[in-house]
């Protein structure tokens, strides 16, 4: 029997030496040998037939002087040096053709960040109890008027009552559901779920919200999707969707630099658009909102001074519309109409808010606060999950671990939540209760800011729970249509 070659025989000791010394598991059966020392732990890619290692680490085979240096673009990787060239006209990470409705920071609040001070990032562990207590007042003065329990609009679809009854749905998966059937149940009511409209679910991840839009409207015609998500996503539903007649596309780009005037289907077909959205983050949220009602519906009423032809009716049906057929295809007209049909959005992550994209800077200026004051409540609303917080040893540990991970979870920044709740609290100054108190005030008041500034551009908004709090502790809802509207309204 030959010899094995040298360099196979050491890189075999290089595999299983870390595996002794450290008592780890040798490599899994047909996977790569190699040891990643920055995972500690084996590399998982399987290597070709005949070779130890996989094609990242196949140079612990080489029998060459062939070099491999880190890849310029993405270090996370190497490539040969004499292939480099050729490697970087296909690398995953180059940088890529913007499409056309790439539009640089067209939804970004302020341009520049001269408003914002350093005095800002200083933590609320800073302060001393009587700035605690002076910040404390200006909240509940700015609140006034505000109320603190809002209308409960817990509903449901009948789309999703099979899933919602199937019993080989877990407890998390029950609670995606419901909170989906939620918001249609809410869509239905203010009669966004009809023929002729695009839906633009913003922040889609896995697309499961448009997923349920699509069932909710049965064969409703003329009606397209849009789903807007920056990072590239696994377990997609939009195959479901593919075989279709109208249109489900995923945009990848960032919402503050869509515009949505340049995407194909809506400069064709000119429909009414719907902005939808569950657990949209903080700062997303007022991004996606300026992206609709100003960068949007703003633009496209410079371009179109005339009502177009192809503006269709507000359909007013439950979930079974009308058996004609000029209302399953969204050709009768309005005069009245809107290129913002509707919005809903459910909201999350309050912590994550910035000042220099906030839509309510106007709001917070008109009853006295100012950048300082927004930058502590926006830290502060993670008080209001307070509830649920573990130590803060114990969150950090969770948290250290979830930085190299790409969860895929829909709830978010649980773990941060409880770190903010318990190292800003100021220990002994504020009981539990009164930290998630305020923590709710101040979600309310930069929600109320949203919802002035919706008033201001002639929409009527409203904020409402639409699940219960242990279900979802993000368990507020947004929505707006506008003032023009014969739908009655849900107050807040």
């Amino acid at each position: 029997m030959a010899a094995e070659p040298a360099a196979v025989r050491s890189g075999e000791r290089r595999a299983a030496e870390p595996a002794a010394a450290g008592g780890l598991r040798a490599p899994v059966p047909g996977r790569c040998g190699y040891f990643v020392e920055r995972k500690k732990r084996f590399c998982k890619m399987i290597p070709a037939q005949g070779r130890l290692f996989c094609g990242e680490h196949g140079h612990q085979e080489e029998e060459n002087d062939r070099k491999r240096i880190p890849c310029p673009l993405d270090p996370k990787h190497t490539v040969y040096e004499d292939q480099l060239q050729k490697h970087l006209k296909k690398c995953n990470s180059r940088e890529k053709p913007k499409p056309a409705y790439f539009v640089q920071d067209i939804n970004a609040g302020l341009k520049d960040a001269t408003e914002i001070l350093d005095e800002q990032q200083l933590p609320i562990s800073s302060l001393s109890k009587e700035e605690l207590e002076d910040l404390i007042k200006k909240l509940k003065k700015a609140s006034n008027g505000i109320k603190p329990i809002l209308k409960d609009q817990m509903l449901s679809h009948q789309a999703l009552q099979e899933a919602l009854n199937d019993p080989k749905n877990g407890e998390s998966a029950f609670k995606h559901l419901k909170q989906q059937a939620s918001i249609l149940g809410n869509m239905e009511k203010l009669h966004l779920l009809g023929p002729g409209r695009c839906f633009i679910e913003f922040g889609a991840g896995r697309g499961k919200l448009s997923h349920w839009v699509d069932i909710a409207l049965q064969d409703a015609e003329n009606v397209h999707f849009l789903l807007v998500e920056r990072a590239t996503t696994r377990f997609k539903v939009d195959g479901k969707h593919r075989k279709r007649d109208y249109i489900f596309e995923r945009l990848q780009v960032d919402i503050q630099h869509l515009c949505l005037n340049k995407v194909p289907i809506l400069e064709k077909e000119k429909l009414p658009v719907v902005g939808i959205g569950k657990h949209l983050c903080g700062v997303a949220t007022d991004l996606a909102l300026r992206c609709l009602v100003e960068s949007y519906a703003t633009q496209y009423d410079e371009r179109n001074e005339e009502p177009s032809p192809k503006r269709f009716k507000s359909d007013k049906t439950d979930i079974a519309f009308n058996n004609s057929a000029d209302e399953r295809s969204g050709k009768n007209v309005s005069e009245n109409w809107k290129p913002v049909a509707g919005i809903v959005i459910a909201l999350c992550c309050h912590h994550r808010c910035q000042w220099k994209h906030y839509v309510g800077r106007e709001f917070f200026r008109t009853v006295g606060l100012g950048p300082v004051e927004f930058n502590y409540f926006q830290r502060m609303t993670s008080w209001a999950t307070c509830g649920m917080r573990e130590t803060i040893i114990e969150a950090s540990t969770v948290d250290a671990k979830s930085k190299d991970q790409n969860s895929d979870t829909e709830e978010h920044d649980q773990v941060h939540n409880r770190i903010e709740c318990s190292s800003d609290s100021l220990q002994g100054l504020l009981t539990v209760e009164e930290r998630k108190q305020i923590g709710r005030l101040c979600k309310l008041l930069i929600d109320q800011g949203r919802i002035k500034y919706l008033q201001q551009r002639g929409y009527n908004a409203a904020l409402q729970y639409y699940i219960d709090s242990t279900v979802s502790l993000e368990n507020v809802l947004l929505t707006a249509v506008p003032s023009q509207s014969s739908v009655p309204q849900p107050t807040a």
